[in-house]
């Protein structure tokens, strides 16, 4: 019944092909119906009355800073010990059906003399543990985007041309990142300012990506380039 119960409800929001391996055990079943009611329990308690008609699923000992400017959408995900620091002149914006993998940080900003822009995160987004996604010059994901472990999204570059001036006192320059729908982004990625990755597009785990790609492409390397075409 439970199992029955759980198959539905997965069907309906995040995937309408989603069954149950045939070993999943009762217990196994039990103890994951389990803590997910305590996650649920979690968000419910920690987010404010916006929230409160939506399922907010909240791991264990996550770090949330600047909550105002943070938007959920409903059946959202995040792990344990993730950090989600919204500070920003946008909202870090996570929509419908996203999974933030544990011990991964989100952060739009971490200084405070010249916060950052924002982070969307689109419809059914499941990203990877170890992940780190900064907001510097904006990040945008696309709906559907699957991400493997320690994604790096970084939005922003040191200024260095000057040499007699410390390269920490020359500023930065900010492009931001936008990554198109139905992506597939293998583990162990990066991916440098002023990027713009199309929809479609499948990034091989381990490639550092430091410029932009059309839709529909397999990339790979380091520096990331196009394999073949997807069609």
């Amino acid at each position: 019944m439970l199992k029955n119960i759980i198959e539905s409800y997965v069907q309906k929001t995040k995937n309408p092909n989603f069954k149950f391996d045939d070993n999943i055990s009762s217990s196994v079943l039990f103890s994951f119906t389990r803590d997910k009611i305590f996650a649920l329990i979690r968000g419910f308690r920690f987010f404010d009355t916006k929230h409160f008609k939506k399922k907010i699923f909240l791991g264990k000992s996550v770090k949330i800073f600047n909550k105002k400017n943070i938007s959920l959408g409903n059946n959202v995900n995040i792990g344990d010990y993730v950090k989600l620091y919204a500070l920003g002149k946008g909202n870090l914006t996570l929509k419908n059906n996203v999974t933030i993998g544990s011990f991964s940080q989100i952060m739009i900003s971490m200084s405070l003399d010249n916060i950052g822009s924002h982070i969307t995160i689109g419809n059914n987004v499941g990203i990877g543990e170890f992940s780190h996604i900064g907001g510097a010059g904006g990040v945008t994901i696309g709906d559907d985007v699957i991400v493997g472990q320690y994604l790096s999204l970084h939005p922003e570059n040191h200024n260095y041309k000057d040499p007699d001036i410390l390269i920490r006192e020359q500023g930065v320059s900010r492009k931001g990142i936008n990554i198109g729908q139905n992506c597939w982004i293998g583990s162990k990625v990066t991916i440098l300012d002023g990027v713009t990755i199309g929809s479609g597009c499948v990034i091989a785990a381990g490639s550092v990506v430091t410029k932009s790609f059309p839709n529909n492409v397999i990339i790979g390397g380091v520096p990331a380039k196009v394999i073949k075409d997807r069609c």
